[in-house]
């Protein structure tokens, strides 16, 4: 007789979805050990720049962002992460990984105002 290959409460795979926000998570949760300051600040995902990211939604370049920093408001600063021209510009996972934490550790300069390489002196390093 055959039993299920995993419980129910295991999922046999993970979605793209699902896999890119664990990244946005281990890259956040990196930075927080460094940067105490950013325990507050929400990091989240959504899959594209839509009509309310406000005026800053789209590059000055015309460019499509990849993230953003929405600061103040009454609410805790928060940092967005777009999925979907992350992963068009990426082959794979490692190299999606890499540019999460990249958009994160730009957003997190410009909010604690210091240089990305303060941050994370990886930053910029393959």
């Amino acid at each position: 007789m055959r039993g299920p290959v995993a419980p129910p409460q295991v999922p046999l795979a993970v979605s793209r979805s699902d896999a890119f926000v664990d990244l946005v998570h281990e890259s956040a949760t990196r930075l927080e050990r460094r940067w105490p300051q950013l325990a507050g600040v929400e990091f989240a995902v959504l899959d594209v720049p839509g009509d309310g990211s406000g005026p800053a939604g789209w590059e000055d370049d015309g460019g499509v962002p990849l993230g953003r920093l929405v600061t103040g408001g009454g609410g805790p600063d928060r940092i967005v992460v777009y999925r979907r021209p992350v992963e068009i510009r990426t082959k794979n996972r490692d190299e999606r990984a890499l540019l999460v934490h990249e958009v994160i550790v730009e957003q997190v300069a410009e909010l604690l105002g210091v240089a990305p390489e303060s941050v994370d002196p990886h930053y910029g390093q393959d």
